[in-house]
């Protein structure tokens, strides 16, 4: 018997829709604990895929939304659905794939595909076949749909589409998207192309033995009158270019020509991925030989790339006037919100990814502009082409730089300065005996009264900073640069100079911090902001060099006068704050003397709450962030601070404070704390720190739970065996959290790290849960970089294999994989990896391991040979 619904349920699942959709905020309250409730009974999932699927009289919003809930309920409990209601859902789904209408069509493939997420695809052995029989329906509706599901499945999985686990289902799915090439419907045929696009970077076999005819196709595509078909036939392109360039080298002159075309593209999008290209041909071998006879046409396509879109300036307020004669009025001055400290991994490619998990913070307003865009590839293209033809592209590029830099609308002029400034790298030999006349002119333009022509000048100025800096002194004032008058009139951008000269600032310090002292006492209140962002990116960009006497003298007593004048509640408090904790962690132990009045301040809000007001929040925020720059900049330094200070009840209250961001500062701070002085946190840890670490172990408050977790690594490593009783108390959380989809990076590496930590000190407690937390532990350390967070977390899991090693025999290969992620591990480590691979090889016996060793990819196959000899 088919599942029918109970017309009263029904009802009561509609009246909950519509209430969902109301805006107070009481109502949504209680739709949650509503859903919350039917969410104990399983066929609550049918109401909802019922709703999307047969009511086709309701509104569209409402159906969608029903299965918009579903979809989330897939996500979270799946495994929990009883067998009759999951084959009910998936039924539906295929069933309805090709409804009328798009928004319900979208939901279902939406819902298709996260169930495919959950393990599926080996489960649901008709669903492939069935959505690639849908294609060849009549009826556009259900193509369309059937193949807005299958691409989102070729994103999700595409290399478990290219596995024996599924029996190789694209020898069959590429030969057929490639016939859907030449549809009539422009919409499928760009879905055939995007389709296909996900396997070409795996390099997919079913795709390798086509891929003369899909080239043939994507040709057959060129002039496209759909510009969604033309962005995907470049992006095809520019992918081949990297995987089988050999394919594209016959017909190389032909696709420059219409790559030319397209980087010109009414649509922008169409010319982002067509501008891709060059940077992509950049990194090429054969990219001098190619493109030699093309510059002459490329080089003014990509220096009109470069000038700001209407929109961008739009966004920008780039065309307001700047206002330097009117006073600053209070709302003029927006304060700049102080983002609580994250604590992350050191990457790959550089810096932890700060900030990507942190709660959203609405204040920035190059939030849209942050995106890559047209302008920021072809000024990237520009970069890495300069750095391949060196002084061969100055030709191309001179005479049009002459009409650019000294045009009168600042638009075309700004872009001049970008284009200065993008080849400043390649070019640099060519671009010397112009300088002396550029220089002084971009100094001009730091005077231009547009604030982004000010900052693009900074920018370029700061391209050339190693050639001026390395200018002897002349009598000519033009040609000196004077870096007074850049720090005196615009520190905001010499921010900016700071970052990218970084340490050739050094032989400068002291004539910098005389100049910076000196705007002390001209500047007042906006400005005076600027000034303590300019001190703090010098002491982020110079490090521990401003930690000289002299430089001491000169800086800390100014900025400990402000401090002093400020009152408690005064705004002015924030920049100076975070200033602080810059220069603090510069200076390291030179900081020491200047300590007491920053904590005293900080303290008095809890000595005497009859004389104070109750803390401001974000005081707080910004004070226990600058006691962590403190902690780190003075390690074991800030002992005898703690000692002579509160600190470890005033964090004790912080860490209970109702505010996140109250909590998540005050997790960074123990962390930090626990590095540089155990000896104060150890005797109130046991009692009262570890139960409330416990407690916000809650991924509900990511960048909270991310610092908890953190700091209970840190904790681990330092209490040793010690750690034993508090196991229980923390594990089955970070054990749930490793486990759950959808979490962020950061907060995914520190679980992993503080599990890694705890088994470390705590083997026989923590391996037993081994095969529940192995695989995803090793996922997510394979990208992060050797150092000692890393060391320690991969001594612990190799510690509790040697107590429990079945518990990684299943996942096995991630281990591997793991291990291989690591590009100089210290000896007595490698040595552990050693005796774990080659304790399972004997294990396995030698044909076992052969077999095994077979699904390796090449490089991690040779990388574990090379290095362990396995």
């Amino acid at each position: 018997m088919e599942w029918q619904p109970d017309e009263q349920g029904l009802q009561q699942v509609l009246q909950l829709l519509k209430d969902s959709q109301s805006p107070n905020t009481v109502t949504q309250r209680a739709v949650q604990q509503k859903l919350e409730q039917l969410n104990q009974f399983p066929d609550f999932n049918n109401y909802l895929i019922f709703v999307l699927t047969r009511l086709k009289t309701e509104d569209e919003p409402t159906r969608s939304l029903s299965g918009l809930i579903l979809k989330n309920n897939v996500k979270a409990h799946y495994q929990n659905f009883p067998s009759a209601v999951a084959d009910f859902i998936k039924q539906e789904c295929l069933n309805n794939i090709g409804d009328p209408s798009p928004l319900i069509r979208a939901t279902i493939g939406i819902l298709i595909t996260t169930i495919a997420s959950k393990g599926e695809l080996q489960t649901w052995p008709e669903l492939l076949p069935q959505l690639c029989n849908l294609l060849n329906s009549e009826d556009y509706n259900t193509c369309e749909g059937s193949f807005g599901a299958l691409q989102k499945i070729c994103e999700d999985s595409s290399e478990l589409l290219d596995s024996d686990a599924l029996n190789r289902p694209l020898n069959i799915m590429i030969p057929k998207f490639l016939q859907f090439f030449k549809h009539c419907s422009p919409k499928i045929r760009s879905h055939a192309i995007a389709c296909v696009n996900q396997f070409i970077i795996g390099r997919a076999q079913a795709l390798m033995d086509n891929i003369d005819t899909f080239i043939e196709s994507l040709f057959a595509l060129a002039a496209d009158e759909d510009s969604e078909v033309r962005k995907n036939v470049c992006r095809a392109l520019v992918m081949l270019l990297e995987v089988r360039i050999d394919r594209l080298i016959p017909h190389m002159h032909s696709i420059i020509q219409y790559m030319l075309q397209r980087t010109q593209d009414p649509d922008e999008n169409v010319a982002l991925e067509a501008c891709e290209f060059w940077l992509t041909l950049a990194e090429q071998p054969i990219c001098k030989e190619v493109l030699s006879g093309h510059l002459v046409q490329l080089i003014p396509i990509l220096v009109n790339g470069m000038k700001y879109s209407e929109i961008d300036i739009i966004l920008l307020k780039g065309d307001v006037e700047e206002d330097e004669a009117v006073p600053d009025s209070e709302q003029d001055i927006k304060p700049r919100f102080h983002k609580s400290r994250t604590v992350t991994l050191q990457h790959e490619g550089g810096e932890g990814e700060e900030g990507e998990d942190i709660e959203e913070d609405d204040d920035d307003d190059d939030d849209t502009l942050s995106d890559w865009n047209l302008r920021k590839c072809s000024a990237a293209a520009l970069d890495v082409l300069a750095n391949v033809f060196r002084d061969e592209l100055l030709p191309h590029l001179l005479p049009l730089l002459k009409g650019l830099l000294f045009h009168l609308d600042w638009v075309i002029k700004e872009s001049g300065i970008l284009v200065l400034g993008a080849i400043a790298e390649g070019c640099m030999q060519g671009m010397v005996p112009y300088l002396p006349e550029l220089i002084p002119h971009l100094i001009q333009c730091l005077c231009d009264k547009k604030a982004l022509v000010r900052s693009i000048a900074c920018w370029t100025l700061s391209r050339y900073a190693h050639w001026v800096v390395s200018q002897p002194p002349t009598r000519e004032p033009r040609c000196n640069l004077s870096l007074t008058f850049i720090i005196l009139f615009f520190l905001s951008a010499f921010a900016t100079l700071e970052e990218e000269a970084c340490t050739e600032l050094v032989p400068y310090l002291s004539y910098i911090l005389d100049t910076l002292v000196f705007a002390f006492g001209k500047y007042q209140h906006k400005n005076l902001l600027i000034l303590y962002d300019a001190i703090g990116t010098l002491a982020d960009s110079v490090g521990h060099h401003l930690n000289q006497p002299e430089y001491i003298q000169k800086l800390m007593p100014p900025l400990i006068a402000k401090w002093n004048e400020l009152k408690d509640e005064d705004k002015d408090l924030f920049p100076l704050l975070e200033c602080l904790s810059s220069v603090a962690t510069a200076l390291q132990s030179g900081f020491l003397p200047y300590c007491e009045p920053t904590l005293a301040q900080a303290m008095m809000y809890n000595q005497h709450p009859d004389q104070y007001e109750a803390p401001d929040k974000d005081f707080m925020i910004v004070a226990l962030d600058l006691l962590s720059g403190l902690a780190e900049g003075l390690g074991g330094h800030v002992e005898q601070l703690v000692a002579r200070s509160n600190i470890m009840t005033l964090l004790f209250q912080c860490m209970q404070d109702t505010m996140p961001e109250v909590r998540q500062s005050s997790f960074a701070l123990l962390g930090d704390l626990t590095k540089a002085c155990f000896l104060h946190v150890k005797p109130v840890l046991v009692t009262e720190f570890m139960p409330i670490l416990g407690l916000n172990l809650n991924p509900e408050f990511i960048s909270v739970c991310n610092n908890a977790t953190w700091a209970i690594g840190e904790i681990s490593m330092q209490m040793g065996a010690e750690m034993q009783p508090y196991v229980g108390m923390v594990l089955p959380h970070l054990v749930e959290i490793i486990n759950r989809p959808n979490t962020p990076k950061t907060l995914l590496e520190n679980t992993a790290i503080t599990i890694g930590r705890l088994g470390f000190v705590c083997p026989q407690e923590v391996a037993p849960q081994l095969q529940h937390f192995i695989r995803p532990w090793c996922t997510s350390l394979r990208n992060i970089r050797d150092n000692e967070e890393k060391d320690s977390a991969f001594r612990g899991i190799c510690v509790m294999i040697g107590v429990n090693p079945a518990g990684v025999v299943q996942d096995f290969i991630f281990f591997c994989d793991a291990v291989a992620s690591w590009v100089n591990p210290k000896d007595d480590l490698r040595d552990m990896f050693y005796k774990i691979l080659h304790g399972f090889k004997d294990q396995v016996g030698e044909e076992n391991w052969q077999q095994f060793s077979e699904q390796f990819p090449p490089l991690l196959k040779e990388r574990l040979s090379a290095c362990y000899g396995v």
